[in-house]
């Protein structure tokens, strides 16, 4: 009973961003399906061959955007799972923070010119790392308790 009183009422938040990002991945992932019968790639093909496909660049960038956004996935939901413990308004906040950031990101990313990804995509990164101060704060917060 005592691991339920350690989890504030907040923590509620904390779960509905995490859920809400799986929303954003499943619409990434829907985008890739388009690109790849748009782009003629078909599975189980990860990237076009810009040799066989004159518009495999695009195509890969979508799909690197994504997959990308799957690579950063577990640390941000480990990030956000247990920084959420002790900080779970400060953690919602960045979690959306980042989860507009990678929008921005596979957006950019998705016209087809790589540097189109950082502009606005960058917010993702800096949400991360105020997670990451919010994880090593959690776990000193449990030591010292």
């Amino acid at each position: 009973m005592a691991g339920v009183e350690l989890i504030p009422g907040e923590y509620g938040y904390v779960i509905l961003t995490l859920v809400l990002y799986c929303f954003l991945n499943v619409w990434m992932a829907g985008r890739v399906l388009k690109a790849r019968k748009l782009y003629n790639v078909h599975y189980p093909t990860l990237y076009a061959s810009e040799s066989e496909n004159k518009e495999a660049k695009i195509f890969n960038c979508v799909q690197r955007g994504h997959q990308n956004s799957l690579e950063m996935m577990p640390m941000f939901f480990m990030l956000m799972i247990v920084g959420g413990i002790k900080h779970p308004s400060i953690c919602t906040l960045l979690g959306l923070v980042y989860i507009v950031g990678r929008y921005f990101y596979f957006t950019g990313y998705a016209t087809g010119d790589p540097k189109n990804r950082i502009s606005l995509g960058r917010f993702a990164f800096f949400a991360l790392l105020g997670l990451l101060i919010t994880t090593i704060s959690c776990g000193i917060k449990i030591v010292i308790a």
